[in-house]
């Protein structure tokens, strides 16, 4: 009789997958044959492609969200300042696979396939959301500064992944993050 799996064992294994080999290689085939069960034990937990995507993004966004919190102790007074707190976490060879991850989702989601233009759009409003509370002032003008915030670090983020670390490095410094 063959082990039995949770779906948080499931989740974490489609983890795994997709950080070693990416988004677009994560199919219920290649999932099972990695954790040796069969894929219909994939598809009890994770009906469709889609489901499974949606949860595997979504892991990635509470990790990262979890780990800027340590960073935010004290509310920010505009997203320069909030980018400069984030910068030093965000710009750690540790968090480069999320990011890579994250910027592989925004490439199929710019191209319009599903579910990643659904799940990128509503991770991305629910940063713009998460971030707003760190800033003072009327919510309006929270939601703007969290959405400045994050097109400055994304910016970053995305020089760091394509260009390096010191060309993001010499980015931040320019721009008045680092």
């Amino acid at each position: 009789m063959g082990h039995k799996h949770s779906k948080d064992d499931i989740l974490q294994g489609a983890l795994d997958a997709v950080f070693d080999d990416g988004l677009s290689q994560l199919t219920f085939g290649r999932l099972a044959k990695r954790l040796g069960i069969s894929d219909r034990i994939i598809v009890y937990y994770f009906p469709t492609k889609d489901d499974l995507i949606t949860e595997v993004m979504g892991a990635v966004g509470l990790r990262l969200q979890l780990t800027l919190a340590e960073a935010f102790t004290t509310p920010a007074a505009g997203h320069l300042e909030l980018a400069r707190t984030a910068w030093p976490v965000l710009a750690h060879r540790d968090a480069d696979p999320v990011f890579a991850l994250f910027f592989e989702a925004n490439g199929l989601a710019a191209a319009g396939r599903e579910p990643y233009r659904r799940v990128v759009t509503g991770l991305v409003g629910a940063w713009v959301e998460w971030l707003a509370t760190f800033f003072e002032g009327r919510p309006a003008a929270r939601r703007a500064e969290s959405e400045a915030a994050i097109a400055l670090l994304d910016g970053l983020l995305l020089v760091r992944q394509l260009a390096g670390p010191e060309a993001a490095g010499r980015a931040a410094t320019r721009l008045g993050v680092a």
